[in-house]
């Protein structure tokens, strides 16, 4: 049987092209057949013309283009012997002239025809009729045609390239996946090892592998594989390494690809790929999809009033609910899917049975950035004495693409340095650009404002010093970065939950710029733009979101979901409205003058502190303490 099969042969393969060329036949038979060009008419001389003229035999006399005469024989003259021969049964030429010929002047010929007609009293009639080449006719159109295919063809093919499928057939590729394969046949060498920290997360995914490598271990209990995991967790915390790291260990098809890939122009493409997807995960199953900011796709459905019944977004996103978790359940398909607006995701699409299980990548801890650190570090020349716990403290915050930042601008400031080797200023220097911008020395300041500056700063780095909760003080300059004219630096404490004392100190803390200015000059400037913009969204936050407010209760309008039912309307009424901007208002003013009364009463340290910034530009934590001494709750601890 295997012979006879391959002795049979091959249907040929469907081509487009074949589509086009029966049309463009049909279209130039039409033309030709509608045109008459397909009229058989017997040739004859003016002389014997005039005689049948003469006889009676014509009926009519057509003159074309002033140079041929088409002659049409009354039905009494068909009957004759010697007109016989012209007589034609065919459908095509019921209607056709039955002699033509060519004449010379045609003034002339007219006068013959005339005179004939009226020596005998005949009534045959003479007509005129101009005709043009049936390629004149047809060419406008055929040229118009052809224009039209080539056009379509182009558009088409430039909208599915990259689609798979061979040239003629791409432009049926438009509704087919985009996503990349990542197989046995593809070297992926990312794994778990190169993913440092997140061990909660790396866990949970290793245990994804774990079910497609050994199902019998958890089925054999009765247990189900999963059928999706989302990574949630905010920009640069390594979503899309984990899920690299997924596909060098997993060992099975890997499918890849954005959540803006699925949707286009055309209505139903979006579906259609959602679609072709799954069917090529099935066909290879065991295997994992992994779709990359799945909130393209996968927002509520409902909230956008201004799109029409026919949302095409919604309708990929109704397709890929129906593939995650519908009659037709993928078994051996597990979804992972990472976002990080996971607030306004469809609870559809969050549910369990979809999505099993979420799983948080979170911004690393100081632990997390050691081993972070350590991944980037091994590429650089570093020094000897480089100390990788002092960086993991000096970083908090910072997420794992932060970090790779900082590793590169520090090998960027060495080399520009012409060192051998990247130390620990370099890193430091590293940290001040990328959180406050590049140094700009040459920016023209005037003594008075290098003055207001340096009081500025200097009211930030006594209260902070002075007050327990506040954050300990690294360094303070007034040399200008980025669009700031000076910056002070601080270490905050990794906290889990905040308590309000925490806060307000925090706050007092950065209005000690402004009261520094009240105190010291008796006038305040702009400069504290950013520090009012930073204690009015935690001043908001203690009393709308946290319930942190005497005033207002322990009430949040907070919604975690970001699916609120009130839509554009506030939570509450115009009353409370007014209560929670007085009750804002109050505890910024309070924390204001606080920190004029603490600065009043340091008055003389502050100028101190000031006039040693005014002339080294940047000062560190030791600079505070021959100044100020010992923070006052680490003195209560010591003793």
């Amino acid at each position: 049987m295997a012979n006879d099969n391959k002795n049979k042969p091959s249907k040929p393969k469907f081509s487009p092209y074949w589509v086009y060329g029966i049309i463009l036949a049909v279209f130039l038979g039409i033309q030709l057949f509608s045109g008459g060009s397909m009229e058989t008419i017997k040739s004859t001389t003016p002389a014997q013309f005039l005689q049948y003229l003469e006889d009676g035999d014509v009926a009519k006399i057509e003159i074309v283009n002033k140079y041929e005469a088409k002659v049409f024989l009354t039905k009494v003259a068909l009957e004759k012997e010697v007109h016989k021969k012209t007589k034609s049964t065919s459908f095509l030429s019921i209607g056709s002239p039955n002699y033509t010929f060519e004449f010379g002047d045609l003034q002339n010929f007219e006068n013959q025809i005339n005179t004939i007609i009226r020596d005998n009293n005949l009534t045959t009639v003479l007509d005129y009729k101009t005709e043009h080449s049936i390629w004149a006719e047809i060419l406008p159109t055929l040229i118009f045609f052809g224009l039209f295919i080539g056009v379509w063809l182009f558009i088409m093919r430039r909208m599915s390239s990259g689609a798979g499928g061979g040239a003629g057939g791409q432009i049926f590729n438009i509704g087919k996946s985009k996503a990349k394969l990542f197989d046995q046949n593809t070297v992926v060498k990312t794994s778990f090892k190169d993913v440092a920290g997140l061990e909660g997360a790396k866990e949970e995914v290793q245990e994804i592998v774990d079910f497609l490598k050994n199902p019998d271990k958890y089925t054999s209990l009765g247990g189900k594989i999963p059928k999706g995991a989302l990574l949630i967790g905010p920009p640069g915390t390594g979503k899309t390494l984990l899920a690299k790291a997924v596909a060098g260990e997993a060992q099975v098809p890997f499918f890849s690809l954005s959540g803006s890939d699925f949707v286009e122009m055309f209505v139903g493409v979006g579906a259609s790929r959602v679609r072709d997807l799954f069917k090529q995960a099935k066909e290879k199953s065991p295997s994992i999809i992994f779709i990359d900011e799945i909130d393209a796709i996968g927002r509520a459905r409902g909230k956008n009033i201004m799109s029409g019944s026919n949302d095409e977004r919604e309708n990929t996103l109704n397709q890929l609910l129906t593939e995650m978790d519908g009659f037709g359940t993928n078994t051996n398909v597990i979804v992972v899917a990472a976002t990080n607006r996971a607030d306004i995701l469809d609870k559809a699409l969050m549910r369990a049975g979809r999505f099993d299980r979420q799983i948080f990548v979170d911004l690393p801890d100081v632990r997390e950035r050691k081993e972070i650190f350590d991944v980037h570090l091994k590429p650089l020349k570093k020094s000897k004495d480089l100390d990788v716990d002092f960086l993991s403290k000096q970083t908090p915050g910072f997420s794992g693409a932060d970090i790779a930042n900082v590793c590169n601008e520090a090998a960027l400031i060495a080399a520009r340095k012409g060192s051998k080797s990247v130390g620990r200023q370099d890193f430091l220097d590293a940290v001040d650009r990328i959180v406050g911008g590049l140094e700009k020395k040459n920016k023209i300041v005037t003594p008075e404002e290098k003055k207001a500056v340096a009081y500025h700063e200097a009211g930030h780095a006594t209260i902070s010093w002075l007050l327990e909760h506040a954050a300990p003080l690294v360094k303070v300059t007034i040399v200008p970065r980025g669009r700031s004219l000076g910056a002070a630096w601080y270490l905050p404490e990794e906290r889990l939950i905040v308590h309000p004392e925490q806060m307000l100190d925090e706050m007092c803390a950065a209005l000690g710029g402004r009261a520094a200015e009240k105190v010291v000059f008796n006038k305040i400037s702009t400069g504290a733009l950013s520090d009012l913009e930073k204690v009015t969204k935690q001043a908001r936050a203690m009393v709308t979101v946290y319930g942190l407010s005497d005033k207002v209760g322990n009430l949040t309008y907070y919604d975690s979901s970001g699916q609120s039912e009130y839509g554009f309307t506030k939570p509450y009424s115009e009353q409370t409205a007014e209560l929670i901007d007085k009750e804002i208002s109050d505890i910024i003013e309070k924390q204001y003058q606080r920190a004029i009364k603490i600065l009043k009463e340091n008055k003389n340290k502050l100028t101190e502190l000031a006039e040693v910034l005014l002339e080294k530009e940047v000062i560190f934590k030791d600079n505070l303490e021959k100044i100020f001494g010992k923070r006052p709750h680490e003195r209560e601890v010591l003793e």
